[in-house]
C-alpha cells in the first residue's frame, strides 16, 4: 500500500500567522496528508513568511533556503508572500508564492506538486481543526485586516482592510476549541477592538439569541464559555471602557494588550497614533480603580524617525507613570513602502540601541516593583510545561492570568503532587524577580 505523502511546515511570525498555518494543515489532514516533522522527511515544504520587518523578512527567506536546501520542493505564502518579487529573486526555484489568507491557492500548489492520494474524509481530523498550540490554550482570530493606517505599518497592504468574521461563527469556533479541552482562549485580530465596524455591528443567531458583532458583545459570550478569555491586540478607542467591568466580574481575565508605541505627542502624530498622553494615563487608573487585578501589556518603538531626546524623555517619563505591567519594545526598522521612512530623518543605529537599553531599564525596574507586590497573594496557574529546562527537579512552568504565553513572564511552581499540563493551580507567591514569579501550589 502506497503510504500517504508528508508534508513539512515552518510558520513564522505573529498568532495571527499561526492561526492560517492552522487552517491550512487541518485541510491538508483532513486530505490525507501526513505532517513531517523535518524537511527532508517530507516530499513537500511549506514555509509560512512574516514580511512585517526586514528583519523578519530576512528570516523568512533564511527558512526557505533552509527548506530549499533539506528538501528541494517548496510553496511559499503569508505576509512577505504579498511581494513575491523578494522571494523569487532570492529563491527563484520555489514551487509557488502566494500572499496572505490565499489557502486555497496553497492547497492547489500543493496539490499540483504532490497529489492527495484520496477523496477527504472529515473523520480524518479533530471538530477543532488541527492546532499548533498545546492543547489547553489556542488562538481565535475574530478578523482579518486593519483600517488604521499608521506610517510605520505595511500590514494593510499586505493584508487588506478589516474583515471581520460574525460573532456566532467565533462562537461556533470557540465552543468546538472548548469541547476540545482548551482551557485559555487568546482572542487575536490586527485591531481586535475595532472588530465589526465592517459588518456595522450586524447581530448573528447564537443558541437563540443576538449576538452583536461588537468587542464588548464578542467578549461578554466568550466569558459564558467558563474558561480563561484573553484580549490581544486592543487598539485604545473609547469604547474599550466598557469590556473593564468584564474583567472585574471575572468574566474574561484581567489583561489588556494595548500597543501605545509612544509617548511623545509629536512622535504619536507622526506615527498617526492616537496622541492624548494625559487622558491615557486617566484612563489607566480608571481601569484600574473598576479592577485592582488589571495586568497592561504594551509595546514601544524607539528611534522613530525624528524622534528627538526630548520625545524619548517623554517617552521615559510616561512609561514611569504608568508603571504598566509588561512592556515590549522595538527598535525602529524602515520596512520598504512604509510611510514613516520619509516624513523626517532617521535616528542614528547607536542612538536606538541605547534608548532602547534605558527604556528596558526602567521596565525592568517597574516590572520588579509591581511583581513584588503580588509576594503573599494567591493566584491562578495554568500549567505549560512539567521540569523545564533550566530548572531544579519536580519544578512546574505556568503563566498567571497576567501572562501571556511567548511574550509575558511564568510562574514557577513547586507542588506536593505531580501536576499536569494544562493542570489550572492555586499557587501562593513566595518571591519574585524581574520579569517571574515563584511559589508553591496550595490548591488545585
Amino acid at each position: 500500500m502506497k503510504r500517504s505523502p508528508r508534508i513539512s511546515f515552518t510558520s513564522l511570525g505573529c498568532p495571527k500567522a499561526l492561526v492560517d498555518s492552522e487552517r491550512i494543515i487541518t485541510r491538508l489532514r483532513a486530505e490525507g496528508y501526513e505532517l513531517a516533522r523535518e524537511h527532508a522527511d517530507a516530499d513537500l515544504a511549506i514555509v509560512n513568511t512574516c514580511g512585517f520587518l526586514d528583519s523578519a523578512q530576512a528570516e523568512s527567506l533564511a527558512a526557505i533556503g533552509a527548506a530549499l536546501a533539506e528538501n528541494g520542493k517548496v510553496v511559499v505564502t503569508g505576509c512577505m508572500g504579498a511581494e513575491p518579487e523578494k522571494i523569487t529573486a532570492a529563491h527563484p526555484n520555489v514551487l509557488a508564492v502566494t500572499g496572505p489568507q490565499q489557502y486555497e491557492s496553497v492547497i492547489e500548489a500543493v496539490h499540483r506538486a504532490v497529489p492527495p492520494q484520496h477523496d477527504p474524509y472529515s473523520d480524518l481530523i479533530p471538530p477543532q481543526g488541527i492546532k499548533l498550540t498545546p492543547r489547553h490554550y489556542a488562538y481565535l482570530k475574530i478578523s482579518e485586516g486593519c483600517n488604521n493606517r499608521c506610517t510605520f505599518c505595511i500590514i494593510p497592504r499586505l493584508r487588506g482592510d478589516l474583515v471581520s468574521r460574525p460573532a456566532a461563527e467565533v462562537l461556533r469556533e470557540a465552543e468546538r476549541l472548548v469541547d476540545a479541552g482548551v482551557k485559555e482562549l487568546l482572542v487575536i485580530s490586527q485591531d481586535t477592538s475595532a472588530y465589526g465596524v465592517d459588518l456595522k455591528y450586524a447581530a448573528s443567531k447564537w443558541k437563540g439569541e443576538d449576538v452583536r458583532a461588537k468587542f464588548v458583545d464578542l467578549a461578554r459570550a466568550l466569558g459564558e464559555f467558563g474558561v480563561w478569555v484573553r484580549l490581544h491586540y486592543v487598539y485604545p478607542y473609547p469604547h474599550v471602557d466598557d469590556v473593564i467591568p468584564l474583567m472585574a466580574d471575572g468574566k474574561v481575565l484581567p489583561y489588556l494588550d494595548i500597543p501605545f508605541q509612544h509617548a511623545s505627542p509629536s512622535v504619536l502624530k507622526r506615527m498617526k497614533r492616537p496622541a492624548a498622553q494625559e487622558e491615557t494615563l486617566s484612563r489607566i487608573e480608571r481601569w484600574r480603580t473598576i479592577c485592582p487585578a488589571l495586568t497592561i501589556r504594551s509595546t514601544f518603538i524607539v528611534g522613530f524617525p525624528g524622534e528627538t531626546e526630548e520625545d524619548f524623555s517623554q517617552l521615559l517619563e510616561g512609561l514611569g507613570k504608568a508603571e504598566l505591567d509588561r512592556v515590549g519594545c522595538f527598535r525602529y526598522e524602515p520596512v520598504a513602502g512604509a510611510v514613516a521612512n520619509d516624513l523626517a530623518a532617521a535616528v542614528p543605529e547607536a542612538v536606538k540601541e541605547e534608548r532602547w537599553k534605558r527604556l528596558m531599564q526602567l521596565q525592568q525596574e517597574i516590572s520588579a516593583k509591581r511583581l513584588k507586590r503580588k509576594v503573599g497573594s494567591r493566584e491562578r496557574v495554568i500549567i505549560d510545561d512539567i521540569n523545564p529546562p533550566g530548572s531544579s527537579p519536580g519544578i512546574a512552568k505556568g503563566r498567571s492570568k497576567g501572562d501571556a504565553p511567548g511574550i509575558d513572564g511564568c510562574v514557577f511552581v513547586q507542588s506536593r503532587r505531580p501536576l499536569r499540563v494544562g493542570e489550572i493551580a492555586t499557587v501562593k507567591i513566595e518571591r519574585a524577580d524581574a520579569y517571574d514569579l515563584h511559589g508553591t501550589v496550595v490548591g488545585y
